[in-house]
């Protein structure tokens, strides 16, 4: 079990470091404002590079999120039904 905490703390971090990256340079306009959960760039102001940036931030978020319950919750409870059936 502690395998997969590891690896389930693993994708948490380093996708979620990722995803603070790119938050923070496309969401904080002003330190006053909203900063990592303000609103996103307008597109038509965005280059194609900007779009993808915007498009890997949104998938690192939902890695990060996905992943951790995955390692932490799914797996952990198909190991226990599976060794429950086999008793």
């Amino acid at each position: 079990m502690t395998d997969e905490f590891a690896k389930g703390l693993g994708i948490l971090v380093t996708a979620g470091f990722g995803w603070m990256i790119l938050a923070g340079w496309y969401n904080t306009h002003s330190f006053e404002g909203a900063q990592l959960l303000g609103e996103n760039p307008a597109a038509s102001a965005l280059g194609t590079y900007d779009q993808v940036a915007l498009l890997l931030k949104d998938a690192l978020f939902w890695f990060a999120i996905l992943g951790a319950i995955t390692f932490w919750v799914v797996i952990p409870l198909i190991e226990q039904a599976r060794a429950a059936l086999a008793e």
